[in-house]
């Protein structure tokens, strides 16, 4: 055989197959199982890691603890939500034990089942592989995988993406009264969305709403609405008739009295105004995007997938702008927006650009393109590696004390001396924190409670737990304790334990205004005046307002005898926990 023949034979068994895949289009195979590896793969990250303790995680254990052990909500404690929220966790605290790690568990649950839900969503639009396999890259790191610990604020929109889910597939599915189960399905994880956080759970509503409405107008059928909203009406009877007589209209009233309502239309023009540059971006792209079905609007309006994707959309963008306004805290809940608009916006374009994402070659370099653009999700994992290969400014940590180099230099607050002795002032340090209380978190240790296991704390934290421990009234008494627990130590329950006080009066958190309020300030009031409590637990929190009652503090002070103080565990160290007994 000649070599010409020789080579050619290799090159048509080896480079024409590489080739082949390299650049061949995703198959439904290999899409479903990227899909697959990003959700589950990326969600599964923290169970390998270890966490500091997470501010205001206390809130989220101690409503699932209570569940777990079988408390009512409104029966035996009050909040101001629904208790959507800490199904998911109570189920494992059953399961794994009311550890706070096991929240962290349930969260990568609650990460998968976004992943896939969002998913879903796309799939039954019909958005191509390729575009539909970066958008659900996009989700998971815009929105799902820096979240390592439950939160309402995140919970319901969890359920409103597998309440949207389900009415895609009732929308888009086949004809037949089986899709009437897909409708009942959304309309109960609707609710659950609505049961978690009023706000979000609205808004899905509408949302919800909208969608119909579009496909009753559409296809003229009339019953969608009303045997979606009987659906929605039975669940609702179903969960909230059983708590009525436990004060559930006092506490789940949100907007009138005693609550304050967060829903103000000056503050949304604002925000909207003046910040939410990525919704606003996204909103004249998604416009840009239509500007050809204008032309053409009958057409477009009959083209059910087109339509729905768009009011999905838009939808998503305004429920966003609302969102960030009525649930401020933290500042990044509301950024779920970021893979619709893209997946929206791409799957336009490439109609319109013919551009080929589906092959592996353009689907690579668009990969990278959305780890760069979101590569602030990953890089303080990456970080710890590059900053050993790549050179960076080398200093030398002064003490922070206020001490001089040598008598010849100034005096400096918190010197950072190169190797050359001189002072560097760099991006890095070029204000000083002033901070003398700050205990930095590679400086927390581990606690021996089980209940805080994996999780580290500030020293002071945890000497101060182990001493409270030690208390001889906290040995004496252990479970007929009569502790109250105005901290974010709420695992003490479990660790010490102590006897959990209920009542439909009593409040899950202390949050004047938002968890508890006047009512229950004056019952806890009488309680320190009349020495009920054993111990009493305080975290003072200055720079918050009334986190923890700031009136019942004096009421302690005049009362009780202060025997312990240590730093509660959050940073910046800004709040301290105080303990006091009956004297």
């Amino acid at each position: 055989m000649s070599p010409f023949v020789l080579n050619y034979t290799r090159f048509h068994h080896f480079i024409i197959p590489f080739m082949s895949s390299t650049f061949a289009p995703f198959s439904r195979k290999s899409a479903f199982i990227t899909e697959l590896l990003i959700i589950i793969g990326l969600a599964i990250v923290p169970l390998f890691v270890t966490f500091p303790y997470r501010v205001n995680i206390f809130l989220s254990w101690e409503g699932a603890y209570r569940l777990s052990q079988g408390q009512v909500p409104y029966k035996d404690f009050g909040l101001p939500l629904g208790y959507g929220f800490w199904l998911m966790p109570a189920l494992f605290f059953k399961i794994f034990g009311p550890q706070l790690i096991t929240l962290v568990k349930a969260q990568v649950a609650m990460n998968i089942i976004a992943g896939l839900s969002f998913r879903s969503i796309l799939k039954s639009l019909h958005v191509k592989a390729g575009i539909r396999v970066l958008s659900v890259l996009l989700f998971v790191l815009s929105y799902s995988f820096f979240n390592f610990w439950p939160w309402y604020n995140q919970t319901v929109i969890v359920y409103e993406l597998v309440g949207l889910a389900f009415l895609f597939r009732f929308l888009t599915g086949p004809e037949g009264k089986t899709r009437y189960l897909f409708l009942f399905l959304s309309a109960l994880f609707t609710f659950l969305s609505f049961f978690t956080k009023q706000d979000g759970g609205g808004l899905a509503l509408l949302l919800s709403l909208a969608l119909l409405a579009y496909s009753t107008l559409q296809r003229r059928s009339w019953l969608d609405i009303p045997v979606y909203l009987a659906f929605y009406g039975l669940v609702a009877a179903v969960v909230i008739v059983p708590l009525l007589p436990y004060g559930f209209g006092y506490w789940f009233n949100h907007g009138q009295t005693p609550h304050n309502s967060r829903l103000s239309l000056y503050d949304i023009i604002t925000e909207v105004m003046a910040a939410s540059q990525w919704i606003k971006f996204y909103v004249v792209m998604v416009v840009l995007c239509l500007v050809p079905a204008f032309g053409k609007w009958k057409a477009f309006w009959n083209n059910r997938e087109a339509m729905l994707f768009t009011l999905l959309t838009l939808g998503i963008l305004v429920e966003a702008a609302i969102f960030q306004v009525t649930s401020y805290t933290p500042p990044d809940n509301n950024i779920f927006f970021h893979a619709f608009a893209f997946a929206f916006i791409v799957s336009r374009l490439q109609e319109q650009l013919n551009l080929k994402l589906e092959r592996w070659s353009s689907f690579g370099l668009a990969t990278l393109l959305v780890l760069l653009w979101w590569s602030g999700s990953f890089w303080k994992y990456l970080d710890r590696v590059v900053a050993r290969i790549v050179p960076h400014e080398q200093v030398i940590a002064g003490k922070g004390d206020g001490q001089v180099a040598d008598s010849s230099n100034y005096a400096i607050y918190n010197p950072q001396i190169s190797a050359t002795g001189e002072n560097v002032v760099s991006r890095n340090n070029f204000m000083l924190n002033t901070d003398t209380t700050d205990v930095p978190t590679d400086k927390w240790i581990f606690s021996d409670l089980w209940a805080f296991k994996k999780i580290y704390m500030p020293p002071s934290t945890v000497e101060g737990m182990n001493r409270l421990m030690a208390m001889p009234v906290v040995k004496e008494k252990k479970g007929d304790l009569k502790l109250l627990n105005m901290t974010e130590l709420t695992p003490l329950a479990q660790a010490m334990p102590y006897r959990l006080e209920t009542g439909s009066d009593y409040p899950l958190w202390y949050h004047l205004g938002v968890g508890m309020f006047n009512r229950q300030l004056e019952m806890f009031s009488k309680k320190v005046k009349g020495h009920y409590y054993d111990v009493v637990l305080y975290e003072y929190a200055a720079g918050n307002n009334n986190f923890f009652p700031f009136a019942l503090r004096y009421e302690l002070q005049k009362h009780y005898r202060k025997v312990d103080e240590f730093l509660a565990p959050r940073r910046p160290t800004n709040a301290i926990i105080e303990v006091f007994v009956a004297q």
